[in-house]
Formats: structure tokens, C-alpha cells, sequence
């Protein structure tokens, strides 16, 4: 780390261009580098899930550095959401493990200042789930059919409790993908599903046409219901096409509540 002594500088080096233009090169400081060498040690599993960081005092030897830059590097893992700190004389620092909901909730971000809406989420989604739903029919497992029937059991047990039925049905929906075991399509679709979560919570709790609202939920549910019943008998194309319905079918009702449907997600 002795080279992060001199993190904050800025120096130029030569351009690989065929002038050899100079360009000002910012060098990372010194709680960077740290974070990045504990990060890096987190992501290869180095250092697992509720593992302790060793003492303060031994990071500081270690990297030869003071507590206040160690402290800074301990924020950064922070807003990453990659470790926890407790302060105090029991406290200290411990890994956690790497959560997609941080992604989220800066995509969230990200989307709402565009100006998104609710629509715009459901048509990723449709673009995301339907060939899962097919992927799942094409070569049903007895263990993914008990999973999603499980699923819709859930669904079936809080029909009553429309805050609780949206984060059933959206946790079918986060199954369905999970199942597939693409990782790069469960991280995709838990970042949409979670704003989708999130949004349709806030409105969920605004509606006012509770008759029209539960309707709703009941015509969800009966298509959660059918989508199983035709992965596993492997009908492949009628489950992607139900899917497809299915979630364009809440784009349209979402869409139909005007400029509510833009995304506010901020607290």
C-alpha cells in the first residue's frame, strides 16, 4: 500500500494516441484502494457471509494506514452494501453478502429521474419472463412444479390482503426466473422486480377501487394457477404466450391510472 500514499494526486501520462496527447489521470485514494482490496476479497468468497474483519488497529498495520482513511474505506463497503459496522466496544465490521436491492435501488433512481413509469418496467419484463416460462415447460422437473405450486399456495393464502398478495404474486413472478438458473437473468429481473415491488406497493395502497383492485389480483392469480398447469404438462408455447398476456395485461391496467404511473420511489 505504499504506493497509496500519494492516492490523491493527480498526474498526467502520455495518451496512446498518435499525438501522445497528455491526459489528466485521476490515481484512486488510499480508503479506494482499501475498499477495493476487501472488496475484491468479499466477491471471491475470500471472506464469507457474517465473517468478522479483523481489529481496526490490525487493518490499519496491515495497510499502513491511519483510522480515519480506514474508516472512509469502511463507508465506501457500507454504501455497497458488502459490509455492516457496528461502532462502540462490542462493535466492528462484518461481511455481508452482495445484494441485488442495492442495484435496485440505484437503477430505481437512475429510472425515476427520466421520468419512467410503471409501464416501462412491465414491458422489460415482458421481455425478460415469457421465454423463462417456456424455457421451464420445455423440460418440467417434478422439484420446479412443486416450487411454483407452492408458490401459487402462498398467492392463495392472502387473497384477502392486497398488500400481501402483491408481494406474493411478484415473489412467482421472481421465481419463475430463479428456476431457469441463468444468473445474469435473476440478477436482471430481481432489479426490475424490485422496483416493480416498490411501485406497485405505493400503489396498490393508494387505490381507491378496492372491488376493482382485488378483481384484479383474482384474474392474476388464476393466470399464476394456469401458467403451472402448462409447464407441467410442457406446453412450451402456450406458456410463454399465457405469460406474455399476462404481463402486458398489467401494463395496460397500470398504464390506465395516467400520470401516477411515473415511477416515485423516493422516500
Amino acid at each position: 500500500m505504499a504506493e497509496a500514499a500519494r492516492a490523491s494526486e493527480t498526474v498526467a501520462v502520455p495518451a496512446p494516441s498518435r499525438n501522445r496527447v497528455g491526459r489528466q489521470v485521476r490515481v484512486p485514494k488510499t480508503a479506494e484502494l482499501v475498499a477495493g482490496h476487501l472488496r475484491r476479497q468479499i466477491v471471491r468468497g475470500e471472506l464469507e457471509p457474517g465473517d468478522a474483519l479483523p481489529p481496526e488497529s490490525g487493518l490499519m498495520e496491515q495497510f499502513g494506514i491511519s483510522r480515519p482513511t480506514l474508516r472512509e474505506a469502511f463507508r465506501v463497503l457500507e454504501s455497497e452494501s458488502l459490509i455492516t459496522v457496528r461502532r462502540g466496544a462490542h462493535g466492528g465490521a462484518r461481511v455481508s453478502a452482495p445484494d441485488a436491492d442495492v442495484a435496485a435501488r440505484f437503477a430505481g433512481l437512475i429510472l425515476e429521474y427520466r421520468g419512467a413509469t410503471l409501464g416501462d418496467l412491465y414491458r422489460a419484463a415482458a421481455l425478460i419472463e415469457p421465454p423463462c416460462a417456456r424455457q421451464l415447460a420445455t423440460k418440467p422437473t417434478a422439484a420446479d412444479v412443486k416450487r411454483l405450486r407452492d408458490a401459487v399456495a402462498a398467492e392463495k393464502a392472502v387473497l384477502d390482503d392486497p398488500l400481501a398478495l402483491v408481494e406474493a404474486q411478484d415473489a412467482f413472478h421472481a421465481l419463475l426466473v430463479e428456476l431457469t438458473g441463468n444468473q445474469t437473468l435473476i440478477l436482471l429481473c430481481s432489479m426490475v422486480r424490485n422496483i416493480i415491488d416498490r411501485a406497485n406497493a405505493s400503489y396498490t395502497a393508494s387505490a381507491t377501487d378496492a372491488e376493482t383492485q382485488k378483481a384484479q389480483a383474482l384474474k392474476g392469480h388464476r393466470a399464476h394457477v394456469r401458467l403451472v398447469g402448462l409447464i407441467e404438462a410442457g406446453k412450451a408455447d402456450e406458456a410463454e404466450k399465457l405469460w406474455q398476456r399476462h404481463i402486458s395485461g398489467a401494463d395496460d391496467v397500470v398504464n390506465s391510472a395516467g400520470p401516477k404511473t411515473l415511477l416515485e420511489l423516493l422516500d
